[in-house]
């Protein structure tokens, strides 16, 4: 498994962004086969990273996102494609791939919902509609909950 597998989405395409942007200022590879290098931040921010593509866990940023933690940050990520541009092309060709199946998905399941829903009444679709709306009141309640307590957790 890859750097780029066990980073967020939201890293990846962050770290795109700041490849394409030319946001890696330098970046050598040492001896052991890790790579270090300076990556512009905000503002007047640079950020040091260390890159360990044998053991991706092991890569580095002491940017306030990943510093101190076993994070794979959008510099960490901009840092990889300066070693691997394959790995980029890889990634979006996997994510048009997943959204397309996603989609696909998605439509069979508005159809099967919707010829459902056109045999029920008013009525049925109105307490449906209530419930459901219970529901995911219940679960964003639940779920705010757990971020709090995996937030004073990690703390």
């Amino acid at each position: 498994m890859g750097l780029i597998d066990i980073a967020s989405s939201k890293s990846v395409w962050r770290g795109i962004d700041y490849y394409k942007q030319d946001k890696v200022l330098s970046w050598s590879m040492n001896e052991d086969g890790t790579c270090d290098g300076i990556v512009a931040g905000s503002g007047n921010q640079k950020y040091h990273v260390h890159v360990d593509s044998e053991h991706p866990r092991r890569s580095t940023c002491d940017c306030p996102h990943a510093k101190g933690k076993m994070i794979i940050c959008k510099h960490i990520v901009a840092v990889s494609f300066c070693l691997d541009e394959t790995e980029m092309d890889r990634f979006k060709s996997e994510k048009t791939i997943y959204e397309s199946e996603e989609d696909e998905r998605r439509a069979k399941l508005y159809e099967r919902y919707m010829s459902y829903a056109k045999r029920m009444s008013k009525k049925e679709l109105q307490e449906a509609y209530v419930e459901l709306m219970l529901q995911l009141d219940e679960y964003s309640y639940k779920e705010k909950l757990e971020k709090k307590k995996f937030k004073e957790y990690s703390q």
